[in-house]
């Protein structure tokens, strides 16, 4: 298969498990907001990230949500944590487990990084219930 295809494959693949786990609104708004300084980037994320490693059949969506925010808890990386605990609820990871994932962290994390992947989550789990009402 020519690279040129097997990159195709790759974006669409990953696109479309962007989308499933991020919400398309999301990723759409993010691609649509990419400019020639950053649409490579976007590509690259897309291809690698979510075509190639997310699509991959070793571990389920859920379990890698799960792995997702530790490691984004451990880097202290806030942003990403907010759109990974909404990704986390749409692969079925329960606000349990996003609790004993957080409160795993904060021993091996610490603290500080711990409570900022805490009171992230909270608000996303705040404004998810806002939306059922």
């Amino acid at each position: 298969m020519p690279d040129d295809a097997r990159q195709s494959e790759l974006y669409d693949k990953g696109l479309a498990m962007r989308r499933e786990v991020l919400g398309a609104e999301y990723v759409d708004r993010s691609i649509a907001n990419a400019d020639a300084f950053n649409q490579p980037f976007q590509k690259l994320v897309t291809e690698w990230c979510w075509g190639e490693i997310w699509s991959r059949p070793g571990l389920s969506k859920k379990m890698r949500s799960m792995i997702n925010l530790a490691m984004l808890t451990a880097l202290n990386r806030p942003n990403e944590v907010r759109l990974h605990v909404r990704g986390a609820l749409n692969n079925g990871v329960s606000r349990e487990e996003i609790q004993e994932v957080l409160l795993q962290t904060t021993v091996y994390c610490g603290v500080p990084a711990a409570l900022e992947s805490f009171k992230i989550a909270a608000e996303v789990l705040k404004e998810e219930d806002a939306k059922r009402r």
